[in-house]
């Protein structure tokens, strides 16, 4: 056995380096295989230490890894993960420098490594080795500024946590989603075993993670079915995993699960693997109210509220996990950001479907309409009623704090949020993944919430200093995102699975020149305001629109970043639209519906274009 295991790992090994590397005569592969030596790496074992001076490279041949990086203070922070097929450390063939981070395995992890002494030799015997690990430091170096996207996980353990879970239906339909990503393979405890018996002679546990490893080598995504009634499969499955999926029937109680307490609580270390809540609703369930006391008691990295019932919900998880999610970003900028309601409509009409949405101020409302996951019509007419009255015309007499006194807004916050899901919501509560971003008065620093009151949460994102109240939360001042991050495409980017970002900026395309030179006085100020708008000579934004546009300087001077993180930018004109005109509803839509129906039709038109 361990003779035909290590022939299927030498031609796994031939398959890599010919893929990093380019063809090789097969006399000259077998020989640089020779050069490597195996290392097996268990859940939370130390592959490379920050600091330590580097004298070997490795190629991950299966499992996965965590890239760790420590902070001036001491913390060490997760930067990214990495998948079978990553080189790592091949700059310490060349250098004696000190490791740049920490690698940790996640789960159990086959590497080949490379010594210096070996890689001499080797680079004396066949130059083409030299030359193509030179050109990999090369690409890595001039790419080091940039997002390389993250290896998605192969091994899925599907592990229910509560009674009544249909396992076995949702990994059937997971499979079938996932098969438009790749290879999917799909394996329970009995046919782990019965594997085992027929290839290796023996059903024990040792035999089923060498099952379990040729299903890894052969396929992009393999879903290990649990059984809370087999423990010893459970951990095996647990063991081999990327990622864990705990279902969860989320109208069950929240209580830690046995099996939980044995496979993952009690094990959890550095470099565990990433645990996903999977939380089971209705189709018909307006909204996934409460959901908190599900994440309040375990220590899992994210959730997803899915519909097993509605094939576009298990599409949308099937996209999350083999990271080809799209993402969509929507900027602040007052009464301009209901254009963002077009651009929604006319995306929906073309079938592109949105799975995590983010933004700011009033790109913030409008992406939690879209993560409620509504109709988008009846959400738009929703959306009309609610901004009848100007949501920024209520004055403060005595502007102390504010200029506006922020009533309307709540209201119009509040009312249209209980209407969408039936209840008080938290962030965690919506359908798509979601995130907005607010400014942290008390600290000085940006804020990213994707849990808490979804109310407050968005009045926070929108309290523009001076303009409107900001927001107290946890004896903490918040105010409007749009100071430190108006377009927060850099924040989505970073949000699990997503690999496809849409972006929509309200920044003026232009800036209006001045016919004057100084600021006249207030009466001549109130002089001219009292003459019709096209009669006016100083066209100067009144004082409110004055502060919501001072207030997103610094994030106007990020523009050019943001507009590179995108795949598809829109900016629609918005002509003749203040920051104010709440009054222009249906004009503002139309004018986002319009500028997307374009920008799409030309996006269409240049990938149908024949290449030259």
């Amino acid at each position: 056995m361990q003779t035909d295991l290590n022939e299927q790992r030498r031609e796994r090994l031939g398959r890599y380096l010919q893929a990093h590397f380019g063809a090789m005569a097969p006399e000259v592969l077998q020989e640089v295989c020779a050069h490597f030596s195996w290392v097996e790496l268990e859940a939370g074992e130390v592959l490379l230490q920050q600091g330590q001076v580097a004298d070997a490279a490795y190629l991950s041949l299966s499992g996965r890894l965590r890239v760790y990086v420590n902070g001036a203070d001491g913390s060490q922070r997760a930067v990214r993960e990495l998948g079978r097929g990553e080189i790592m450390g091949e700059i310490g063939l060349y250098s004696e420098a000190p490791r740049t981070a920490t690698v940790v395995a996640v789960r159990h992890t086959l590497l080949a490594r490379l010594d210096k002494a070996q890689f001499v030799d080797l680079v004396q015997r066949y130059p083409q080795a030299s030359f193509a690990l030179t050109r990999q430091i090369i690409e890595r170096l001039q790419t080091q500024s940039t997002s390389r996207p993250e290896a998605a996980p192969v091994m899925l353990c599907l592990l229910p946590i509560t009674a009544h879970v249909q396992a076995a239906t949702l990994a059937a339909d997971l499979q079938r989603a996932l098969a438009k990503h790749g290879r999917v393979a799909c394996i329970g405890a009995a046919e782990a075993r019965a594997q085992a018996l027929q290839k290796h002679g023996a059903a024990s546990d040792a035999a089923c993670a060498l099952v379990l490893d040729e299903l890894e080598t052969g396929h992009d995504f393999v879903l290990l079915q649990a059984d809370v009634a087999d423990e010893g499969w459970s951990r095996l499955c647990t063991r081999h995993a990327d990622e864990i999926l705990l279902l969860a029937q989320a109208s069950e109680p929240a209580h830690i699960h046995p099996i939980e307490q044995a496979c993952l609580i009690e094990s959890l270390q550095l470099g565990a693997p990433n645990q996903t809540l999977l939380l089971l609703h209705p189709a018909e369930l307006k909204s996934p109210l409460g959901m908190r006391r599900w994440l309040d008691r375990r220590p899992v990295n994210g959730h997803i509220n899915l519909r097993p019932a509605l094939e576009r919900d298990v599409q949308r998880l099937a996209r999350i996990l083999s990271h080809q999610a799209t993402g969509l970003v929507l900027a602040g900028g007052g009464a301009r950001g209901l254009a963002h309601l077009g651009i929604w409509k006319e995306l929906q009409r073309r079938g592109i479907e949105i799975d995590c949405v983010g933004g700011t101020s009033i790109g913030a409302i409008m992406a939690a309409l879209i993560a409620a996951d509504g109709d988008v019509n009846t959400t738009i007419d929703m959306a009309r009623g609610a901004f009848r009255i100007n949501p920024t015309g209520d004055y403060n007499w005595l502007p102390l704090v504010s200029l506006i006194r922020g009533r309307r807004v709540r209201r119009v916050v509040d009312e249209s949020f209980q209407q969408i899901t039936g209840g008080q919501a938290d962030l965690v509560d919506l359908w798509k993944g979601f995130f907005c971003i607010a400014s942290n008065y008390s600290r000085g620093q940006e804020l990213r919430l994707q849990q808490g009151d979804l109310s407050q949460a968005l009045r926070a994102s929108l309290a523009i200093p001076g303009a409107l109240p900001p927001v107290i939360r946890d004896g903490e001042l918040l105010c409007d995102g749009g100071t430190f991050n108006n377009f927060p495409v850099n924040v989505m980017r970073e949000q699990r699975g997503v690999r496809r970002v849409i972006g929509v900026d309200l920044s003026p395309r232009s800036a209006r020149r001045l016919t004057f030179d100084e600021i006249p006085g207030p009466w001549a100020l109130l002089l001219d305001r009292l003459r019709p708008r096209a009669s006016r000579r100083y066209r100067l934004p009144s004082l409110v629109s004055y502060l919501l546009n001072v207030s997103i300087l610094y994030s106007a001077s990020r523009q050019a970043e943001s507009r590179r993180l995108c795949d598809l930018y829109l900016n629609p004109p918005l002509l003749k639209v203040g920051l104010l005109q709440w009054n222009q509803f249906d004009a503002i839509v139309r004018q986002g519906e319009q500028h997307a129906r374009e920008v799409l039709d030309q996006a269409e038109g240049t990938a149908a274009a024949p290449q030259a």
